[in-house]
């Protein structure tokens, strides 16, 4: 069975299947690593983990790269304001980002390279589009305009993608791109920052080589499947598949998939302007099957309002969800509850995933099976299929990464 989701660049339905190798390619874009993961970050990277456990139980093996963004202006400003190195900052806050991860079960990535380690490799890229005749001087900044015909196979420009558009800094030129879609290459910087060496002086690349620069590494160029969150789409992964089109003639993706927002107070959340609730208190509050249940039970494109109330009621229902699930295996007698009839459960969930990442979906039918098993007359596992109806429970357990027989 293979993973089918609508592409967010072309609206169409794909298929993630290996292209020529023994496994998928998978680019998930990760943190800037100046200051804690909030509960927005902790759904996107949950959505995420339910495609690497679909693939997983499904046979099908995934080569994962996240990148960690160390080298960025928010880093160097935020440790100036802390008295800390930026490299200190970063690496503690990359410290506490997967530690907020590992507590959401979060499967850690096969690879989660740091920018500061690929800058030489982010020059010679740009270098590459210098080449091409693409690149020009605007002050003390290096930009990237795109050659005519592009617009057709890159993301569209619409208003609903643009509206979540990161500014990008002028660096020192006064008029700025005359068109949104130029991205920055290049910019020079001086100490106390962070700097490197290159053909246009010492400074700091623009971010959207950095992925590239580690998919084409470590994945090959296009990448079976890249996925972030919605504020990802423009510039960042348009500026990707920019990249890709003028330097491999091909997109940088075979498909995307982006996440709505968590939103607070109808704003979405975010690291820079302080609107947020901070994911690790999230999780030693909650608990990660809570939050799981919570952030996962809405479809994945659509924003999320949190409310604290909203995530009590989740967590009261997914407490009485385990508890009837695990008292279907209770010893006894035997009841009702067949070994097929929890085998077609456990299909229908992994079903439900497989399509567009219906985890929703999926959550609904748990709590459907939950609420048919606790309405049963006899709610136990039928005599002699106390096994199967426990390995049925457990396939849906690594498909959702729920703790529904084990300890939360």
């Amino acid at each position: 069975m293979s993973f089918l989701y609508r592409d967010s660049r072309t609206d169409r339905a794909v298929r993630l299947l290996p292209h020529g190798r023994p496994y998928v390619t998978v680019y998930i874009c990760g943190p800037t690593v100046y200051a804690p993961a909030h509960v927005g970050h902790g759904r996107t990277y949950l959505e995420f983990d339910i495609v690497r456990r679909y693939l997983r139980e499904t046979g099908v093996r995934a080569r994962h790269v996240m990148n960690i963004t160390d080298v960025e202006d928010k880093i160097d400003h935020r440790a100036r304001e802390l008295g800390m190195t930026p490299i200190a900052l970063a690496r503690r806050e990359e410290r506490r980002f997967f530690h907020d991860l590992d507590g959401l079960d979060v499967l850690r990535p096969t690879f989660a390279p740091r920018a500061s380690e690929w800058v030489p490799r982010m020059v010679r890229i740009g270098r590459q589009l210098e080449r091409r005749g693409h690149v020009e001087r605007r002050g003390n900044t290096w930009w990237y305009s795109p050659p005519p015909g592009h617009a057709r196979r890159n993301f569209a420009m619409a208003e609903e993608l643009s509206r979540h558009a990161v500014p990008e800094p002028r660096g020192g030129d006064p008029h700025g791109g005359p068109d949104p879609r130029d991205f920055m290459i290049w910019k020079r910087e001086e100490a106390p920052a962070p700097t490197w060496p290159s053909p246009w002086g010492r400074g700091v690349p623009g971010w959207h080589l950095e992925c590239y620069a580690m998919a084409q590494h470590y994945l090959g160029i296009p990448v079976d499947f890249q996925g972030g969150g919605m504020d990802l789409v423009f510039p960042h992964h348009y500026a990707q598949n920019e990249i890709a089109l003028t330097l491999e003639g091909t997109s940088f993706a075979r498909g995307f998939m982006h996440t709505g927002f968590v939103r607070d107070g109808g704003v979405k959340m975010s690291k820079s302007t302080g609107n947020l609730v901070a994911l690790g208190p999230a999780v030693r509050q909650h608990g990660a099957p809570a939050l799981r249940w919570y952030l996962l039970g809405h479809p994945y494109a659509k924003p999320i309002d949190w409310s604290e109330r909203a995530l009590e009621r989740s967590h009261e229902e997914y407490v009485e969800v385990r508890r009837v699930i695990r008292h279907s295996l209770a010893a006894g007698a035997g009841g009702s509850v067949s070994a097929s009839g929890a085998a077609r459960f456990a299909r229908e969930v992994e079903r439900s995933i497989g399509n567009d990442l219906g985890i929703d979906r999926a959550f609904d039918r748990i709590r459907r099976w939950s609420e048919h098993v606790g309405r049963s007359a006899q709610p136990h596992a039928a005599a002699g299929e106390r096994g199967a109806v426990r390995d049925a429970y457990a396939r849906v357990e690594r498909l959702t990464g729920l703790h529904l027989l084990g300890p939360p």
